[in-house]
């Protein structure tokens, strides 16, 4: 099923996770078997990262450092030399942490610098996702000692300092991971920048919790995947003709680059016709770009009602090129006057700068907004917080799904559900790279895939042709890789 909450990629916030060890340990799997379990998984990902030489673990107070020193006892065991660091107290320790600190045989030493010293690979068991404030003391200093000398680091979790909600950094210290363990399933702050680059490449471990435990939890966000969205992407048949993969149409402006951007994506995403309303003077110029395009002259509101009330178009995208001015607001209006699904990007956004109210009023669930930053920040100027909260909150009060673009993109519905992607490489950010995205998302709302499911199967699809293509990219090279970026995706079956 789409969007399961029992899904592999499904997100658990710090307390969910909280939640979702105790309803565990409440259906008798022991505490202590699922600490040994995790520390386990630190030590065999320590052991892949680096397999000789001094190995230093660095505790915590809490349950984070009770798997530090589980791993200390796996990585002991297999002939490693261990150095292993409690900040605080042994006696201090409770519950899973104090059993598992008795298993130890080894000297528990101070946290001091000097412990770096020829490491091969430290594991970091200070901090958990949790953390409510910064590092401070030797903590921070170790942090900071292991980050300038670019030591090799496996963070329990998420790297200290690093919050597990919003992948923001508590206070202005974390650690610098090459991995992360983390269990049962991953954070949202694992993807959210910058918890994302911090916390290297992460793994999931097994620690025994069972799938079942999420159906009383009903998380609400994903990582994005085609899992989630594969049943509903569009699938074609031989029996099928043009018509029955839906008619897009693109109200494009006088600057043409990025309306043709977005209708070549449009087509390239499997959209059985595209057409461009464009400004009369500028007809030929549309005419002389592709073949495959359907050009209409449509010179102002009044010429776009009446081509939508042509009743044959199924997704509409609008924004691109149209400039600040007044007749940009009212061709969006008038586009979203109508029932169709409608992608609204760029100045189809920044022309309500000084009014958000009133596109807010013509908005409906068959909307999808798709800002950057600054969009965003023009649009929803009193939302605060973290990425996934203010999208979340936008996607809210606007009553549309909302793209908070970045290398950390993230889709959310009025109802709370969200994804975030975490496949665009860097090289993403080009000019004109919005304008194919926004294709994307129309070229499948016309197909009849849902709003939420669209954006984020278009956003998924963007960052993987991105990749496919590598350096050097630029707007059009996406839509040239999206045919076999999708052949790859249906080959797999969804």
């Amino acid at each position: 099923m789409p969007f399961d909450a029992a899904s592999g990629d499904c997100l658990l916030t710090v307390e969910e996770m909280y939640r979702a060890d105790a309803a565990a340990m409440a259906a008798g799997v022991p505490g202590v078997d699922l600490m040994e379990r995790a520390g386990q998984a630190v030590a065999e990902a320590a052991q892949a990262v680096c397999r000789e030489g001094p190995v230093v673990v660095l505790c915590g107070p809490g349950n984070n450092g009770g798997d530090g020193f589980v791993a200390a006892r796996h990585l002991a065991a297999e002939g490693r030399e261990v150095r292993l660091a409690l900040l605080g107290a042994r006696e201090a320790l409770r519950g899973d942490a104090a059993h598992h600190a008795a298993l130890w045989n080894g000297p528990v030493l101070p946290l001091e610098a000097s412990l770096l010293d020829g490491a091969a690979v430290v594991i970091d068991a200070l901090f958990g996702a949790g953390l409510a404030r910064g590092l401070e003391g030797p903590a921070r200093d170790l942090i900071e000692t292991v980050n300038a000398r670019c030591l090799p680091a496996v963070a329990v979790d998420v790297p200290s300092g690093l919050s597990g909600d919003s992948g923001s950094v508590v206070g202005d210290c974390a650690l610098q991971a090459v991995r992360t363990v983390t269990f049962f399933r991953r954070k949202p702050g694992h993807l959210l920048q910058p918890g994302r680059r911090l916390s290297g490449a992460v793994t999931v471990a097994d620690i025994g919790i069972p799938d079942a435990v999420l159906g009383e939890i009903a998380p609400k966000a994903w990582r994005n995947a085609p899992t989630l969205w594969g049943e509903t992407y569009p699938q074609r048949t031989e029996a099928q003709h043009k018509y029955a993969f839906g008619h897009a149409l693109v109200v494009a402006g006088a600057m043409s680059g990025a309306s043709r951007l977005a209708g070549l994506a449009c087509q390239r995403v499997g959209a059985g016709l595209t057409s461009l309303a464009v400004p009369t003077e500028e007809r030929l110029l549309y005419e002389l770009t592709s073949p495959c395009f359907i050009v209409r002259g449509c010179d102002g509101p009044k010429a776009l009602a009446a081509l939508l009330s042509e009743r044959r178009y199924h997704a509409l995208m609008v924004g691109q090129g149209g400039g600040l001015r007044p007749e940009t607001e009212s061709l969006t209006l008038t586009a979203l006057d109508r029932e169709e699904a409608t992608v609204l990007d760029a100045d189809g956004l920044s022309v309500f700068a000084d009014a958000p109210e009133r596109l807010f009023e013509s908005l409906g669930p068959n909307s999808v907004l798709t800002p950057h930053e600054g969009e965003f920040g023009r649009l929803f100027p009193d939302l605060s917080g973290d990425k996934l909260s203010r999208t979340r909150a936008a996607a809210q009060l606007s009553g549309a799904v909302v793209l908070l673009k970045g290398s950390d993109t993230i889709v959310a519905e009025p109802s709370g559900r969200a994804t975030i992607n975490d496949n665009a490489p860097p090289w993403l950010a080009t000019a004109g790279a919005g304008d194919v995205l926004t294709g994307m998302i129309g070229g499948l709302l016309a197909q009849g895939m849902p709003p939420f499911a669209a954006a984020s199967a278009a956003t998924w699809l963007h960052g993987a042709a991105a990749a496919a293509f590598g350096p050097g990219l630029i707007a059009s090279d996406l839509i040239d890789r999206l045919p076999a970026v999708t052949r790859m995706l249906l080959s797999e079956r969804l």
